[in-house]
């Protein structure tokens, strides 16, 4: 059973409970969407991830997640760490990071692109995602819904499946030069997050594609991302001029650590940000250890889909600003996981 089982049992009957009131209740257990078990190979949990992707790794003043899912962030651990490393890229990590503050590599990484997280460092007591009132409220939720999801990997297609589980009509768009990597690496777990979605792969680097865009967004009732804000101001998809377009519109915005504040620019991925969160165990001796398999995903994408689901009945015109360091802490915070002294 999932260590999350609790959280994510709490978070789908707030789901059914919502739904219900948009039409038929959605029981999100049974569209098999919050694990990955037996879809990838996967690892028992230690101080690396079940991926494999993610390490635990001890610095100086305690413990930083760093996760290279990526291959270009494997190319960037010289310029992180000043110098060549030679021999196997953890074990240089592990001997580097021991003389080194967690702010230091933190905020190094943070200037790269690097996910990367301190321990327990994103604190809170709440499940719920702000939301930021941005444009204005409608009377009544349209029939049926118009969703966009311009997110990829887990936890916003998360909270495109739950919608599309509703009934609602959601399109899934992708740029066609960086289409979901999960179509390749999960094609199960994709259909299970896609299946009911219909596709539509644009070029944003050429006029007809952005203007394709903005017309799909301008005509949305909700809208799901999962790049940093200043991904969109390039694609003409400011918040300012998205809800001038479409004032109404509920946009949930899933990032790392927040639309606002001092961390909105840093990079996450879900095992890295569970790690930010506190959502792990502890040793005896006092080391953190992995609970499970990205466990900010599933928690994030149901907390987003409770988010998109409250606004839209309260009449949206709202970003909805879920950050999977955020929700990882609240649901430490409600399994009483706390760190060791």
């Amino acid at each position: 059973m999932s260590p999350l089982a609790p959280v994510l049992a709490s978070l789908g009957a707030d789901i059914a409970r919502l739904t219900a009131q948009l039409g038929e209740p959605v029981d999100v257990a049974a569209l098999e969407i919050t694990d990955r078990e037996g879809l990838l190979p996967l690892d028992p949990p230690t101080a690396v991830s079940p991926n494999r992707a993610c390490h635990l790794i001890a610095a100086a003043d305690g413990w930083i997640a760093l996760n290279l899912a990526r291959d270009e962030d494997r190319e960037l651990i010289p310029a992180w760490l000043g110098g060549e490393i030679e021999g196997d890229v953890w074990a240089a990590i592990t001997r580097l990071a021991r003389d080194r503050a967690c702010a230091d590599l933190i905020d190094g990484a943070a200037l790269l692109g690097l996910p990367a997280g301190r321990v327990g460092e994103v604190v809170c007591a709440s499940l719920a995602a702000p939301a930021l009132q941005l444009g204005a409220a409608r009377s009544q939720p349209r029939r049926p819904l118009r969703v966009v999801d311009l997110s990829a990997l887990w936890a916003g297609p998360m909270c495109g499946a739950v919608l599309a589980a509703t009934g609602a009509s959601v399109v899934k768009i992708e740029s066609q030069g960086r289409p979901d990597p999960t179509r390749t690496a999960t094609p199960v777990f994709f259909d299970r997050l896609n299946g009911r979605k219909a596709f539509l792969s644009l070029d944003f680097g050429v006029a007809d594609g952005l203007a394709r865009l903005r017309a799909e967004v301008a005509a949305a009732d909700v809208l799901i991302t999962s790049a940093r804000p200043r991904a969109f101001a390039g694609l003409g998809l400011a918040p300012e001029a998205v809800f001038a377009a479409n004032p109404s519109l509920v946009w949930v915005a899933i990032t790392g650590y927040g639309w606002t504040g001092e961390r909105a620019s840093r990079v996450a991925f879900g095992d890295d940000a569970a790690a930010a969160g506190g959502l792990v165990g502890w040793t005896a001796d006092g080391e953190p250890r992995f609970l499970g398999d990205a466990l900010s995903d599933p928690v994030t994408g149901l907390a987003a889909a409770v988010g998109a689901l409250q606004a839209l009945l309260a009449g949206g015109g709202v970003l909805v600003d879920v950050a999977m360091a955020r929700a990882a802490a609240g649901a430490a915070s409600a399994l009483g996981l706390v760190a060791a002294a």
